[in-house]
């Protein structure tokens, strides 16, 4: 086996975790990579590229706001290993270990407010701990961080020098404010202690295994047109997004997980658009009749989010391929080839899902339940 930078263990040997014992591994992977949050929505597309270009991944996940489905249909690929395991507490790693990225964390709206200590907890202990395993190993460290560092910016497009403009106490700071800490740490253990730490900004992304309910405005907007309900609009729909195919931000996390570079690095597309010429392509794509519902918005909801790419471009040598259109068209098709999931989540994400926990009550309750 050819030992690439972060591509093999100096021992060149592979072990997987898997439950509560030790396997050996088919030699002959290029990397062994460990994924927190492997089960959720990016994780799993990020664990799937990982596996088919011919690393060996472990997955950790407790399973809070990740799937089993995302895990089960992995399970067919050699090399992958999971393990149910909560970042906070010491997970059990063993073996050794080329890469660590560090995904975990809940992401959307309705679960971090659900679970508001346990976003900040997977943001400082968490990271901590995926750190302490990439210090262990002498392993590349890449974190996942978010867009939400920026806050309501007042810089535009935003770059990685931006500071950012955030609220410290608001019902979004939960998740601001742990990523935040998240790279705090991060850049202090690649600074104190040598650790090979990048660290991504990831910004708007949307694409296949999304849950209906997670709050986000194309999964709210997809069920709602698909299920013929009104779309939600907070304000007059003129803040803005940025929206990144999952394909193509998974190709840029592969391509930091590769790099030695530090960051952070802006990682999404560029391309500006409100959220009513969202909801009028949705519409179109969709073929739907239903109509526009406009409510207040919420607290500390950015006005405007478009990053600045250009030092992707630089150091990866990445941007992104998949137009909107094209994205959004795969998006609806595997949404409407679930129309169980769509009619259970009809309900959680109509009207204003954000004047109040409606909608985190009601993604508690299906998460349960599924």
């Amino acid at each position: 086996m050819s030992c690439l930078r972060h591509r093999c263990h100096p021992s060149g040997s592979a072990i997987s975790w898997l439950g509560r014992r030790v396997v050996p591994s088919v030699k002959g992977f290029a990397m062994r990579v460990v994924v927190t949050g492997g089960a959720g929505f990016l994780g799993s597309h990020l664990c799937e590229k990982l596996l088919e270009r011919g690393d060996q991944v472990v997955c950790v996940d407790n399973l809070s706001t990740g799937q089993w489905e995302n895990v089960d249909r992995l399970r067919g690929y050699q090399g992958f290993g999971f393990v149910e395991a909560d970042v906070t507490t010491d997970f059990p790693v063993f073996g050794p270990v080329d890469a660590v990225a560090h995904l975990a964390s809940p992401a959307s709206p309705p679960d971090y407010h659900r679970l508001p200590l346990e976003t900040l907890a997977a943001g400082s202990r968490g990271t901590e701990n995926a750190l302490e395993l990439a210090r262990r190993n002498g392993s590349r460290f890449v974190l996942a961080s978010t867009s939400e560092i920026y806050g309501d910016p007042l810089v535009h497009p935003q770059t990685e020098e931006y500071w950012g403009n955030v609220n410290s106490i608001g019902r979004r700071s939960v998740y601001d404010e742990s990523k935040r800490y998240a790279e705090a740490v991060s850049m202090a253990y690649r600074r104190t202690l040598g650790v090979d730490v990048g660290v991504i900004r990831i910004f708007n992304t949307y694409g296949p295994r999304m849950r209906p309910q997670d709050g986000r405005v194309v999964t709210s907007f997809i069920t709602q047109a698909l299920t013929g309900t009104p779309l939600t609009i907070y304000g007059a729909g003129d803040q803005t997004r940025s929206f990144c195919y999952v394909d193509d931000l998974v190709r840029g996390i592969v391509a930091m997980i590769d790099s030695d570079a530090g960051g952070p690095v802006n990682l999404g597309n560029p391309i500006e658009r409100t959220m009513l010429e969202l909801a009028e392509l949705v519409l179109r794509l969709t073929g739907s009749k239903s109509s526009l519902e406009f409510h207040p918005l919420p607290q500390d909801d950015p006005t405007r989010r478009q990053p600045d790419i250009s030092l992707a471009g630089d150091l990866l040598g990445w941007e992104p391929r998949v137009t909107a259109e094209e994205g959004l068209a795969r998006t609806v098709a595997w949404f409407a080839s679930r129309p169980a999931e769509l009619i259970a989540a009809a309900d959680s994400v109509a009207g204003a899902q954000f004047e109040g926990h409606d909608l985190a009550a009601a993604s508690s309750g299906m998460l349960r339940s599924a």
